[in-house]
C-alpha cells in the first residue's frame, strides 16, 4: 500500500511515518518505479506497535529497545517486563509531580479574589523565590 493508505490504516500522520523512518524505528520501505513508498502488513504491525507504545508514554529509546529485542527474536518476557516496570515507575513519579503541581496551583489560585486591581497574589507567588 502507498503511504496515504498506510497512514489511514494505522491512524498515524504521514509526517510521523516519515519521521519514524528517518530515526530508523521503521525500516525504509520498498519503492515503486516512480519512487512511491510501498508498505506491507509487517510494517503495519510495526507502526501500530510504535503508535500504541507512544500512547502508553514509552520514549523513543524505550521503543527502540523493545523493537531491538523483538527484531533479534532473543527476548524474554522478563526483559520486556523490566522495561515496562521502569517506565511505570517514571509514570508514577510524573503523577506525583502533577499532584504537587495541582495542590500548589489550587493554593495560589485560592488566594486570588479575581478583582479588577493589578494586585494579584498569583503573580506575586510566581515572582517569589
Amino acid at each position: 500500500m502507498l503511504i496515504g493508505a498506510f497512514s489511514e490504516r494505522t491512524g498515524c500522520h504521514i509526517e510521523t511515518i516519515r519521521y519514524y523512518e528517518r530515526i530508523k524505528l521503521l525500516p525504509k520501505p520498498e519503492r515503486t518505479g516512480g519512487g512511491h513508498r510501498l508498505y506491507d502488513r509487517e510494517q503495519v504491525k510495526r507502526l501500530v506497535f510504535i503508535r500504541r507504545s507512544r500512547e502508553l508514554g514509552f520514549s523513543i529509546e524505550e521503543i527502540r529497545t523493545l523493537l531491538r529485542l523483538v527484531d533479534g527474536k532473543r527476548y524474554t518476557c522478563q526483559e520486556v517486563k523490566t522495561i515496562t516496570e521502569t517506565h511505570l515507575e517514571d509514570v508514577k513519579r510524573k503523577i506525583a509531580d502533577l499532584r504537587r503541581l495541582q495542590k500548589t496551583l489550587g493554593a495560589i489560585s485560592g488566594q486570588c479574589e479575581g478583582g479588577l486591581v493589578p494586585d494579584c497574589p498569583i503573580i506575586d507567588a510566581l515572582f517569589s523565590e
